[in-house]
């Protein structure tokens, strides 16, 4: 194949990552919001945690992937947007290391030595999850509506900062992906808890849906009218975000959490698809100089690198789909508190083990 093939496969095939991370970290980002308001004591917070324990660092990977594949397929995309967004990157990247910390950490000590400890911890999480369910939604729609580039020795350099980013049509997209994860989230809890936890969480997906797909649908013709490069595909692809949207609610409410979760899923995947269709053939648009407008084809790295690329994806992403796969249904089963192990005896184990 040639380089300019090899880099529009690349390109879907970045897309494809942050689906997979999407559609897997943004339930895994909604329950964390959720957390100090579902758990209305200790044995519920725990049981919420427990349902993240085995997979919360496997859905990262999917990040890990999607930025080494931007690297090694396009480094101009990787590094003109790593520099440009650097600052709302690493508030991403900090809020991350602490929400690890804090699910690793929250279990340590038990309730008698210190009542502040897994409150605190549990505020980590919360905060460790909201702040990248918002920024990732900036940074998108900075991406696809484009920002200053300005060519500099040959490279296209961002002339920007961190207030650039927050103009209204990006804080729009932060807020619709902050919707959009609390809500597949709250589905997640629903399909994976009993009792109390999955009656709240069936509301709170219901209440907290309306708002997203009202947010949705705004930032989807504002997106559709003023930035898409390929209007009748685009068009095609939130035609299936809003049909899918509409099927998890309607499932949510009628108890039926997994053909909801599916559903949402569908939607994380969709409103993906539809963002690198508008996007399409760019990777990094100007707002400021045409000429300094990244491609997938100025953008892409040499034919080498792409075949071997390619190589090592066909290889080992079955691996990594079937690994995942497999541990998904090996911690398939609901929970609920009374499988949680007395708190007030100060048990120390660990989200993972207690969900095991």
């Amino acid at each position: 194949m040639t380089q300019e093939t090899l880099a529009i496969i690349w390109f879907g095939l970045i897309a494809v990552l942050w689906c997979g991370y999407f559609v897997l970290e943004g339930f895994d980002f909604g329950v964390g919001i959720l957390l100090p308001f579902l758990g209305k004591n200790e044995a519920e917070r725990r049981t919420i945690v427990t349902t993240l324990g085995p997979v919360w660092d496997g859905n990262e990977v999917w990040l890990l992937t999607a930025g080494g594949a931007m690297f090694a397929a396009f480094s101009l995309w990787y590094a003109t947007l790593f520099s440009g967004f650097y600052l709302a990157l690493l508030l991403i990247l900090v809020a991350l290391i602490v929400r690890g910390v804090a699910f690793e950490f929250r279990s340590k000590r038990g309730t008698e030595a210190s009542p502040n400890w897994r409150r605190n911890w549990d505020r980590a999480i919360f905060f460790g999850s909201f702040v990248p369910a918002l920024l990732w939604g900036v940074a998108f729609a900075n991406i696809v509506a484009g920002v200053p580039l300005e060519l500099q020795n040959g490279n296209s350099e961002f002339t920007g900062n961190l207030f650039t980013l927050l103009n209204p049509y990006g804080l729009l997209g932060g807020l619709v992906t902050l919707a959009l994860f609390t809500t597949h989230g709250a589905i997640f809890l629903a399909l994976k808890t009993d009792g109390e936890i999955r009656v709240r969480a069936n509301k709170v997906a219901g209440q907290v849906g309306l708002v997203a797909a009202v947010l949705a649908v705004v930032f989807g013709v504002w997106t559709q009218v003023a930035h898409s490069n390929n209007t009748v595909a685009s068009a095609v692809a939130l035609a299936v975000v809003v049909v899918a949207w509409v099927s998890a609610l309607a499932a949510n409410r009628a108890g039926r959490e997994g053909w909801a979760f599916f559903a949402s899923a569908l939607t994380m995947l969709g409103v993906v698809v539809f963002l690198f269709l508008c996007l399409y053939p760019n990777v990094m648009p100007s707002s400021t100089n045409v000429d300094a407008t990244l491609t997938v084809q100025n953008a892409a790295n040499s034919e080498y690198t792409l075949t071997i690329m390619t190589w090592v994806a066909v290889i080992l992403t079955p691996i990594v789909l079937a690994y995942q796969a497999w541990t998904y249904w090996v911690f398939r089963k609901r929970l609920s508190p009374t499988q949680i192990p007395d708190v007030e005896k100060g048990s120390l184990d660990l989200p993972h083990e207690v969900g095991a």
